[in-house]
C-alpha cells in the first residue's frame, strides 16, 4: 500500500470514528486531497464552476448576498455509482428552517460542466465510503448545494442566515472551495444543549466539515470584506446525505 494510499485510509478511519462519537469531524485540505487523488490544479479548475451560480432568490430575510445551484442524486456506494435523478423543488419544513423553510424553492440547476468535473463525482463518493462505513448502508439520497456568499460594504454575507440549526437530513457537509478576501465564516457545532462542541474557520480549499445532523446543530459566522474596495465572497459546497427506504430501493 502506497503512502498516499494509507494516510488516505487513516483519514477515512478518523472521520468514521468522529462521526460514530461524538457526531463531527473535519477533514483537512490535504487529507481531502488523499482521498480524492487530487492537486491544486484541480481545486482551480473546480472553483472555477462557482462563477456560474445563479442569485438565490427566495431569501426572506431580503439579502441578495446568496448565489447557488441544486442538484439531487441517489450514489450506490457499492458500486460507486451516482445516479441524478429529476431536477425538482428544493424543500425543507418550516420547522428546520424558520426563515427560509416551508415552500417549495425553485433553484437553476448544476451545470454539465459541474455534473463532468472529476472533482465532484470523487469528493460525493469518498463521503459514502465514510458514512457506509458509520451507518451499515450504501444506498444513498444525495443533494448538493453549491453556495456562494457575498459581502461587501453595503451588505453583510451571512452563511447562516437562520442562525443555529439542522438541515433535516441524516449527515451534512460543508467543503471549502474559495475564500476571496473575507474575514469571519467560523464553523461552530453544538449539542441539544446549547454547548459547543467545536469551533474552526475552513481556510483552504478542500477543508471540510463533516457532521451528524441528527445529533448536533451547526452555525457559520457573518462574513465582511478585507478590502471593501475588492470582490469578497466564500465558495463552499454542501452535500447532504440520507439512506434511501429499503423499500424505496426495492423499487429501482
Amino acid at each position: 500500500m502506497s503512502e498516499i494510499t494509507t494516510a488516505a485510509s487513516q483519514a477515512v478511519t478518523a472521520a468514521v470514528d468522529g462521526l460514530s462519537g461524538w457526531g463531527g469531524h473535519l477533514l483537512t485540505a490535504p487529507e481531502v486531497r488523499r482521498m480524492t487523488g487530487t492537486g491544486p490544479e484541480d481545486w482551480a479548475r473546480f472553483a472555477r464552476h462557482w462563477d456560474d451560480l445563479t442569485l438565490d432568490t427566495f431569501m426572506k430575510d431580503g439579502g441578495t448576498y446568496r448565489y447557488r445551484r441544486y442538484g439531487h442524486f441517489h450514489l450506490d456506494t457499492g458500486t460507486g455509482r451516482l445516479t441524478a435523478q429529476p431536477h425538482a423543488p428544493y424543500y425543507q419544513d418550516s420547522a428546520v428552517n424558520p426563515l427560509n423553510g416551508g415552500v417549495r424553492r425553485h433553484f437553476d440547476p448544476l451545470t454539465d460542466a459541474f455534473l463532468a468535473d472529476p472533482l465532484t463525482v470523487a469528493v460525493v463518493r469518498r463521503l459514502g465510503d465514510v458514512f457506509s462505513r458509520v451507518e451499515g448502508v450504501r444506498h444513498w439520497d444525495v443533494k448538493l448545494h453549491p453556495f456562494r456568499i457575498v459581502t461587501s460594504s453595503d451588505q453583510v454575507g451571512r452563511p447562516a442566515p437562520q442562525g443555529r440549526h439542522r438541515d433535516g437530513s441524516t449527515y451534512v457537509t460543508s467543503l471549502l472551495v474559495a475564500r476571496t478576501n473575507v474575514t469571519g465564516g467560523e464553523s461552530s457545532l453544538y449539542d441539544d444543549d446549547g454547548t459547543r462542541l467545536f469551533a474552526a474557520t475552513l481556510g483552504e480549499p478542500g477543508d471540510q466539515l463533516l457532521v451528524d445532523d441528527r445529533r448536533l446543530l451547526h452555525d457559520v459566522t457573518p462574513l465582511t470584506p478585507l478590502d471593501p474596495d475588492r470582490p469578497s465572497h466564500r465558495d463552499v459546497l454542501i452535500v447532504d446525505f440520507a439512506p434511501v427506504p429499503a423499500d424505496a430501493e426495492e423499487q429501482r
